[in-house]
């Protein structure tokens, strides 16, 4: 039930950061679910592969490089979900950011209430 929650309150902050960042278009809030799984997929599969093979260079440019794997993740993600448009790095970098502010605040929840 929890990540059933998590997963809505996750596809919410994919909307309002669309909302306010300019250059993230999302169409309705079923392409918001559906790019919020994406995403998912992503972080739990091909990020900490990136992560691990990119660790030397992300240490040398102290954390910079790791945010421009988010960017371009989130890009990969806005592709393959259709309803989600993402128009070039900026808005990807600073969507993901806001993503992941936002993420981390929904995580926070407990498992059991």
């Amino acid at each position: 039930m929890i990540l059933i929650l998590r997963w809505v309150l996750f596809a919410l902050c994919v909307m309002l950061t669309a909302w306010i960042i300019p250059g993230i278009f999302v169409e309705n809030f079923q392409s918001a679910l559906l790019i919020a799984f994406i995403i998912g997929l992503i972080n739990a599969s091909i990020k900490p592969f990136l992560m691990i093979i990119t660790l030397p260079v992300n240490i040398l440019t102290l954390g910079i490089l790791g945010l421009v794997i988010n960017a371009l993740l989130f890009m990969l993600a806005g592709y393959f979900a259709p309803g989600v448009q993402i128009e070039g790095f900026w808005p990807a970098l600073w969507g993901s950011l806001m993503l992941t502010f936002l993420g981390g605040i929904i995580f926070k929840i407990p498992e059991r209430t």
